[in-house]
């Protein structure tokens, strides 16, 4: 009997191939002792544009499309103002075709995931293929992971609900996208807007926390600050209440200065036990990879993605699990010892020889697809900077998972002059535990000390100096890619808890293995930029975000529900039908919602076309552009890195010529001043002053 394995990308279908012998290589395929080892390129198969159910261009009466049954089609491209088959995807589906033909029974090997089955389902249905087919489900692509999978391959069938789910899902994307974009782009009048059904709720997000940090009034307050110590030991404390003029807490200062004594009022100790972390899912080391090193969500993926599929170091990477099952806790030791020769961690792990592990990840039913991201048996070398920094954070996040809690005596003190309180904190740390993998002690709060004397209730303390300190009320800071993947993770809910968030990920928005490109969809529809480390929406984004902000596409709520139910879907609780028709109803409610609003247009940044003299000139955040697409006329903002204000377009565009314009600056990088004219073909030259002609087109 001759076999047939697909994998989802060339890499992963050669490790594979080599570990059946399949090594005889041919034009998109491997084969050899009776197996044909075949890949995809990611999504081969996708589903048709609106064109292939006979609806062209953006037609108002054609909204909702809502096709009867979804048609599979090749890879597009877009070519112009249309789209056409990848010739690549074609190329390699008549490869697929050919294997699977030559073949008795196929192994899947695309990603263990919901698109990776997708990818290779949508595939399947296009090529009609009929043959039986079983399931290689393995978490990571060690040859002993590749191995032991391909003994203990799974039926196909066992994975239908998990191609439900993930069919449910590209439908669902493809209906809200599809005709929220089009209503959209119709009611404004002008240009293309993108929405969709992840992407435009996470722009509400960034746009709304953008808005209140911009309108936020910063409320001024006070507090009184005391030194004070003994024993040569000195400390700070800092009054409990917060005044709201400046007078108040100036007679407070000055009732330090005149009785220059504190009186110890309380003294509270208690031991803290802070557990360790759990070990990372994607979505976790993507936010800790952007808050600690910087990395973009979409860099982080890419990194984790590298290691585990060219280095074999980690298991699958784009897990949403921050759990292991009692069998892979079984290996956790090796791993260990493994990490006893690490230049960063060696040292550390050989102190866990002969310790009770943490199993507080452990447990067999929070697994998802993929268990918790953990390193594998291989040795790392010959990694980057970056990947080595991915690494030891997945490493080291192993280690303090399975290591012992930090115990801390945490102390509080507080101090009373007159009737006023001031109050300090200070801790111990008792036993490191997990905090010793990295050397790293929590961060003390702005009121809090360190180490604090032995102190008893009822003692006097001097006042060695004082001081008012002058606060404001601080807003919301603006998102960064770590926060933002925290608030999709939990639906925009304000969630601080380690095992709340961990219950509400089925609500989130996207999934782990999508959010990163959601984010970058973002920037690549102009609807964001990066201010730093932060995240802020363009005037486009902005504008898309006033005009949907009170609709159902902008609901984070409800979208997350949406992914709830796909996880129903996964788990054979609800049928795919019952969301599919809940996603039609929702499909038409936003289409008629958005087809009665339009994105307002600044009538002073907007003119008749003084080529086509028939359409209005729109003005955009890189160009003004006439309307009319037939027209071309076009007005590029930035000329010789120099930015035009819509004032000098709009006297170009009804004078035919600007003004001079100071600030130009030539290829050679000096600076020049010039006006700006059309030609007769309204294409935009310079025109200097005193002469009579323009030189140097642009």
């Amino acid at each position: 009997m001759k076999i047939s394995i697909i994998a989802e990308k060339p890499a992963v279908a050669r490790e594979i191939a080599a570990i059946v012998g399949a090594t005889q290589k041919e034009d998109g395929f491997l084969h050899g002792n009776g197996y044909m080892v075949t890949w995809a390129f990611g999504h081969l198969v996708q589903l048709a544009m609106p064109e292939e159910y006979g609806f062209a261009g953006f037609v108002r009466e054609n909204l909702p499309i809502i096709p009867e049954v979804f048609k599979l089609v090749p890879r597009q491209v877009k070519d112009g103002k249309e789209y056409k088959p990848d010739g690549g995807a074609l190329r390699q589906l008549k490869i697929i075709k050919h294997v699977f033909n030559s073949c008795d029974r196929i192994i899947v090997g695309t990603d263990s995931a919901r698109e990776g089955e997708c990818i290779f389902r949508y595939i399947y249905s296009y090529l009609n293929c009929r043959k039986p087919f079983d399931r290689l489900w393995i978490s990571s692509l060690t040859d002993k992971a590749i191995k032991e999978g391909l003994q203990n391959l799974k039926n196909g069938s066992e994975y239908d609900n998990l191609y439900q789910a993930a069919k449910a899902r590209s439908e669902a994307d493809w209906l809200v996208g599809c005709n929220s974009s089009q209503a959209l782009s119709i009611a404004a009048g002008r240009g293309v807007f993108s929405l969709g059904r992840v992407q435009t709720p996470t722009l509400a997000m960034i746009c709304k926390r953008f808005i209140e940090n911009r309108n936020f009034t910063p409320v001024p307050f006070w507090q009184v600050k005391v030194q004070t110590g003994k024993a040569g030991a000195s400390f700070a404390a800092v009054s409990r209440e917060k005044y709201d003029n400046k007078d108040a807490a100036n007679r407070i200062f000055q009732l330090l200065q005149e009785q220059k004594m504190l009186c110890v009022q309380s003294v509270e100790k208690k031991e803290i036990n802070q557990e360790p972390p759990l070990p990372y899912d994607l979505t976790a080391l993507q936010k800790e990879a952007n808050s600690k090193h910087g990395f973009s969500a979409d860099k982080t993926l890419s990194i984790a993605q590298k290691l585990y599929e060219t280095h074999k170091l980690i298991t699958y990477p784009r897990t949403g699990s921050r759990y292991i099952s009692a069998d892979v806790f079984d290996e956790i030791p090796d791993l260990i010892n493994l990490l006893k020769q690490h230049p960063r961690f060696g040292s550390y792990a050989q102190t866990m020889d002969n310790t009770v592990l943490n199993i507080k990840c452990v447990d067999d039913k929070k697994i998802t697809d993929h268990h918790a991201l953990l390193i594998t048996e291989n040795t790392p070398n010959g990694l980057s900077c970056d990947e080595q920094t991915i690494y030891e954070m997945i490493a080291g996040r192993m280690l303090e998972a399975f290591s012992k809690k930090c115990v801390k005596d945490a102390t509080t003190i507080v101090l009373a002059c007159g009737e006023t309180l001031f109050e300090t904190k200070g801790s111990i740390i008792k036993q490191a535990g997990w905090r010793a993998v990295f050397g790293e002690q929590e961060e003390a709060g702005e009121d809090e000390t360190g180490n604090l004397p032995e102190i008893a209730n009822g003692e006097t303390l001097p006042v060695v100096q004082s001081e008012v300190l002058e606060k404001q009320t601080k807003p919301k800071p603006l998102h960064t890619e770590a926060s933002l993947l925290g608030s999709m993770e939990t639906a925009g809910k304000n969630v601080e808890n380690e095992a709340e968030r961990e219950a509400m990920k089925e609500s989130g928005i996207g999934t782990p293995a999508t959010r990163a490109a959601i984010i970058e969809t973002l920037f690549a529809r102009d609807y964001i930029r990066r201010e730093k480390k932060s995240l802020a929406p363009t005037e486009k984004g902005l504008s898309v975000y006033e005009t949907v902000k009170d609709k159902q596409i902008a609901d984070v709520a409800m979208t997350g529900s949406w992914e709830n139910a796909l996880a129903q879907i996964e788990r054979g609780e609800m049928q795919p039908e019952t969301f599919g028709k809940a996603i039609e109803v929702y499909t038409r409610q936003i289409t008629a919602e958005l087809l009665e609003t339009k994105i307002a247009a600044n009538d002073e940044n907007t003119c008749l076309c003084p080529k086509c003299k028939t359409a209005q000139v729109r003005f955009y955040p890189k160009v003004a552009k006439c309307a009319d697409a037939n027209c071309g006329l076009i007005v590029f903002r930035n000329i010789s890195e120099k930015q035009l204000s819509d004032g000098q377009i709009l006297e170009l565009l009804t004078k035919g010529k600007t003004r001079v314009v100071k600030g130009f600056k030539s290829k050679a990088g000096k600076s020049f001043n010039a006006a700006l004219k059309f030609d007769e073909n309204y294409r935009v030259w310079f025109d200097f002053p005193d002469k009579a002609t323009g030189k140097g087109k642009k």
